[in-house]
């Protein structure tokens, strides 16, 4: 198959889940045989800096093509792209390709992609990572985008990919027929897994003592993780465990100046450790070494997150806002998002050994069984197989007709 990814980002940009979840997805179909082809932009890494790359290039076997963004400032802060180039390589190369994976739904991109699609018939994939919902954020946009064009995007996408059950009830209260929805999960890459990991180097890169009980949290600085929630959990987990410390890893997405003012207010500065963004075995090495990972997410779709602890063998706390939510509770512990219901847990957790101990387990247990990349990645070959036999017998059908 000849398959044409459409991401707003994409590697060398280090983080971001669509990023990371695009780019596995695409390495293993290069694996299996397929030419993967990707149409991205060059929008900024953790240092709101654009990415130095060329216009093309290539990465494990797969095709890149990075378009320039008009503007960095929008690209970074909102998800605006708007790339130079993009409609007219859209003109050019997608009548070439068998199937379009588009990573979201409300972009300029999908705008043009779609448009193309429909143009040369060729049939597209909707994968929205989570990002159905108006009522999160740009509210008024959200509305005003669908009613133009996301949900006609959506309407004549051959497949929706959602990645959990109850995204698939939000695509259908949407009015998409069941039988265009398919869910697949997001896989955890055991190839970048670093093996054996080394306990304590966290730890002793940030002076940090092996009696103090590590709260991890890993991903972006932005309102909508919940961080002001856990800041205040702390507080409390803090006057009953003095041992312990709270650990914010990633990269600041406008929210960080606030939650200094809330940790300087509590007088807990001294007990909160921001370390940035850490990427390849770094990230995972803060996993090992941390007692308990917690997010606490207002909104998640599929916190890839919490594969990662798992995986790690690190205990994990999140809130019933992550659509994962149903599925932690067989390997970690699922609260509502408030500071008094977070810290209880972080309490109960901390001091119960043999609970972390079986948390621990199940959750290796869990990542290993039911989302392994490997399984992931298959799933998505056999929904792009189908969804271009029946295409094809589509065309079939509307000649003989003719």
């Amino acid at each position: 198959m000849k398959i044409l990814m459409i991401s707003g980002t994409f590697p060398p940009r280090s983080f971001g889940g669509v990023t990371k979840v695009t780019f596995n997805i695409s390495k293993h179909l290069v694996k299996y045989g397929h030419e993967v082809i990707v149409f991205t932009t060059d929008a900024g890494d953790s240092q709101k800096t654009r990415s130095t790359i060329n216009k093309y290039s290539e990465i494990e076997g797969i095709k890149i093509f990075y378009f320039k963004n008009i503007n960095n400032y929008l690209a970074f802060h909102h998800r605006f792209y708007f790339p130079f180039g993009f409609i007219s390589m859209s003109r050019r190369q997608i009548k070439n390709v068998d199937v379009i994976h588009i990573h979201e739904n409300r972009s300029y991109l999908s705008i043009i992609a779609t448009h193309f699609a429909r143009k040369y018939k060729i049939p597209y994939i909707i994968q929205p990572h989570g990002d159905l919902p108006a009522d999160f954020g740009k509210k008024r946009l959200k509305q005003i985008y669908d009613y133009f064009w996301g949900n006609s995007i959506l309407k004549n996408a051959a497949r929706i990919i959602t990645l959990t059950p109850h995204e698939s009830n939000q695509c259908m209260q949407k009015g998409i027929p069941k039988e265009k929805i398919e869910i697949i999960p997001n896989g955890f890459d055991y190839s970048n897994f670093p093996t054996p990991l080394e306990k304590g180097f966290f730890r002793r890169k940030f002076g940090i003592e092996s009696r103090q009980k590590i709260i991890l949290f890993l991903g972006r600085i932005n309102e909508i993780k919940g961080l002001d929630l856990l800041v205040e959990a702390f507080f409390k987990v803090y006057k009953e465990i003095p041992d312990s410390i709270l650990v914010i890893v990633g990269p600041d997405d406008g929210y960080q100046q606030f939650l200094m003012k809330l940790i300087n207010k509590l007088n807990i500065q001294d007990r909160i450790i921001f370390t940035g963004p850490l990427y390849g075995p770094e990230k995972f090495y803060a996993y090992y070494d941390a007692d308990i990972y917690v997010l606490p997410s207002r909104y998640e779709a599929f916190p890839n997150t919490i594969l990662e602890a798992w995986a790690c063998g690190t205990p994990v706390i999140l809130t019933d806002s992550c659509a994962l939510s149903t599925i932690a509770q067989q390997a970690g512990i699922v609260v509502k998002p408030n500071p008094i219901h977070l810290a209880e847990a972080i309490k109960n957790l901390l001091m119960d050994e043999k609970l972390r101990e079986s948390c621990s387990k199940r959750g290796q247990s869990l990542v290993q069984n039911e989302f392994n990349m490997e399984m992931v990645a298959r799933k998505i070959e056999e929904c792009y197989q189908n969804v271009i036999l029946n295409s094809k017998m589509k065309r079939v059908r509307n000649e003989n007709v003719k």
